[in-house]
């Protein structure tokens, strides 16, 4: 049977919740480049409580896990709530078993009687031509021992799915036939105004899909009859300064 101080040692208090201060705080921290230092408390799933880690981001509070932390030693970045973090540094010699539960101490056994084992022997008073054997009495039993409390089995991490970030590219065309595509990478813009052939928007978006191709086919020529013309255009004026020419000449 556990002890009362056993029981008390056992019983764990609920994490704390980071304040709307602490918050502000970290995203004023992070506004300077500066991501913030915080500790993995007992209800974190999949990290040791104690464990270090700095803030990278924050999404929306309505996701739930919305702070982006990086813990120490890794390089994934994993989604934690409020409750799962604190900006106080937890003090030292704390054990944390796998998982994150505190390790509690196994109860100890009772330490075994130094009382003997008491043997009587009563030797018969009837007469007798030979002496008879002395009777012994039964041993005295030590008080049982109780069963050593079950340790309790460590609670297994979770695993925790690592985000991926988004990729967007983006396709941008021109009435005079000039193309560009952006890539974005996450929050990072990757490529920016890159100058592609109307040859090569032509061949990719026939491979993306037949909507795509009706598209970009519907620009394309457009941007062809265009620039058609503009070489009317251009022709009509150097037919023009070619006859003001000869009559300059003569």
């Amino acid at each position: 049977m556990s002890s009362p101080s056993t029981k008390s040692a056992s019983r764990r208090s609920a994490p704390p919740v980071l304040s709307d201060a602490e918050l502000a705080r970290i995203a004023g921290e992070l506004a300077e480049g500066k991501p913030p230092m915080v500790w993995f408390t007992a209800a974190a799933v999949g990290v040791a409580e104690g464990k270090s880690g700095k803030v990278v981001a924050l999404d929306d509070p309505s996701a739930g896990d919305f702070l982006q932390v990086r813990p120490t030693g890794s390089k994934d970045v994993l989604s934690f709530g409020p409750s799962e973090v604190t900006l106080t540094k937890p003090a030292r010699g704390t054990t944390v078993a796998p998982g994150g539960s505190a390790r509690t101490r196994p109860e100890s056994a009772p330490a075994p009687s130094n009382r003997k084992d008491n043997t009587v022997t009563q030797p018969s008073t009837l007469p007798s031509a030979a002496t008879p054997a002395p009777r012994s009495l039964a041993p005295v039993a030590d008080d049982p021992k109780p069963a050593p409390a079950t340790p309790r089995p460590a609670k297994a991490p979770a695993v925790r799915k690592t985000k991926v970030a988004e990729v967007t590219v983006t396709l941008t065309g021109t009435a005079d036939g000039e193309w560009t595509v952006d890539v974005i990478n996450g929050k990072k813009r990757s490529v920016k105004g890159l100058a592609v052939s109307s040859a090569a928007v032509a061949q990719a978006a026939k491979i993306l899909h037949p909507e795509v191709e009706e598209v970009v086919a519907g620009i394309l020529e457009a941007a062809r009859g265009a620039q058609q013309a503009k070489v009317a255009q251009l022709q009509a004026e150097l037919e023009a300064a070619r006859k003001l020419l000869e009559e300059l000449g003569d």
